[in-house]
């Protein structure tokens, strides 16, 4: 296989680590998170304290300062392990670099610590009832009155909701400017007229927390808008490559551990006398699989390059979102199909990821979505 050369000694060294920790920490506690909804909330202090959440921030708000291919190591390991109740990435790489390229100095030092720490979960409220992936239909209003926002409106499908201490809700503070009158506020969970729904009963992702939240004349500081009136929207589509990157590497990482659990079932499972692995049709899937999967390594690694340099666009980030996730899909298939009636139990690992990957070609905008944003590139 072709080998990677992104990562150094060091990151090597630190993805030995968030091994080891997600091994002890949630692996053996996973499956009862799936029945309660959600992961341990003292994981995330556990996280924090082993150096895993918001590495890239840098140290003087709390952070180590490092390099993206930190949080790709802790996408990765999450993802290879089936760990999909951990919200981690989100929280590191999505919520708190809004808080770090649009919040003021005293946003930052007063959340940001937090956030690495554990103390704080986060989250980012898009998504309504009535506008997906049309962010420019969101009906949530911030009205402003005196040094005060009035927030009222309802999110659904917000992951970490559940657990979230802090909130990033996207809002319109001029509902007539279209996208131009979007703005993004932080909320504290326990600021008044501020409520979290139910948590939503998901086909997977069953430990990932994902819930909704409503709010009803919230009163937040005007202090705690991010950046300027009005340029929410522009900030949101500067960020999504990054999030769209991290969904791709969460996909290829996943894709690569269910075709090893497939290899190891098919080698040890008989039929008619001789292993699985052993027959022809098995022998061209896994090297169909193992073939595509390295193509999309490739990729998502130049891709990882081109982030570190500042120089990922919106259409190539799309095009690993929405290629990256079909492959997974259709991989985790193929694999569930080589575990025959094994591949449909839950208790499987294939199956779970199965079930898991669906959600990938949905959020982080639709592989729809991506494909209209790459052909408008053309």
């Amino acid at each position: 296989m072709i080998p990677r050369t992104l990562f150094s000694s060091d990151h090597e060294l630190f993805r030995d680590s968030v091994r080891k920790f997600l091994e002890q920490e949630a692996v053996p506690f996973h499956r009862q998170w799936e029945k309660d909804g959600h992961v341990d909330r003292r994981l995330w202090n556990k996280a924090g304290e082993a150096g895993m959440l918001c590495s890239h921030i840098p140290e003087e708000y709390g952070g180590m300062g490092a390099d993206f291919l930190y949080s790709a190591v802790v996408i990765e390991e999450v993802g290879r392990l089936g760990l999909t109740g951990i919200g981690f990435s989100l929280h590191s790489d999505i919520v708190a670099p809004y808080i770090l390229h649009y919040g003021s100095e005293a946003l930052k030092h007063k959340y940001l610590p937090r956030l690495a720490s554990g103390e704080l979960v986060s989250a980012i409220a898009m998504t309504e009832p009535g506008a997906g992936s049309d962010l420019q239909g969101v009906k949530t209003t911030a009205v402003l009155e005196g040094d005060e926002y009035v927030i009222n409106g309802s999110k659904t499908f917000i992951t970490n909701g559940y657990l979230a201490d802090l909130v990033i809700v996207v809002a319109k503070t001029d509902p007539q400017a279209g996208a131009k009158g979007t703005s993004l506020f932080l909320v504290e969970a326990d600021t008044p007229g501020f409520a979290k729904g139910k948590r939503l009963e998901k086909v997977g992702m069953k430990a990932q927390d994902t819930s909704e939240l409503f709010f009803q004349d919230v009163r937040v500081p005007k202090e705690n808008l991010l950046g300027q009136a009005g340029m929410g929207f522009a900030y949101l589509m500067q960020e999504l490559p990054q999030e769209r990157l991290t969904v791709g590497v969460s996909a290829l990482a996943s894709a690569e551990a269910a075709l090893q659990w497939t290899l190891d079932y098919t080698r040890g499972r008989k039929a008619f006398g001789k292993a699985i692995a052993e027959f022809q049709n098995t022998r061209f899937k896994l090297a169909e699989m193992a073939t595509e999967i390295q193509v999309g390594r490739v990729f998502v690694d130049r891709c990882l390059e081109l982030h570190l340099q500042g120089k990922l666009d919106v259409p190539t980030a799309a095009m690993l979102k929405y290629w990256g996730t079909d492959l997974q899909c259709k991989v985790l298939d193929e694999c569930v199909q080589l575990h025959g009636g094994y591949g449909f139990m839950w208790e499987y690992p294939v199956a779970r990821a199965w079930a898991d990957a669906r959600v990938q070609r949905i959020y982080a905008g639709t592989n729809e979505i991506m494909k209209e944003i790459v052909a408008r590139s053309l």
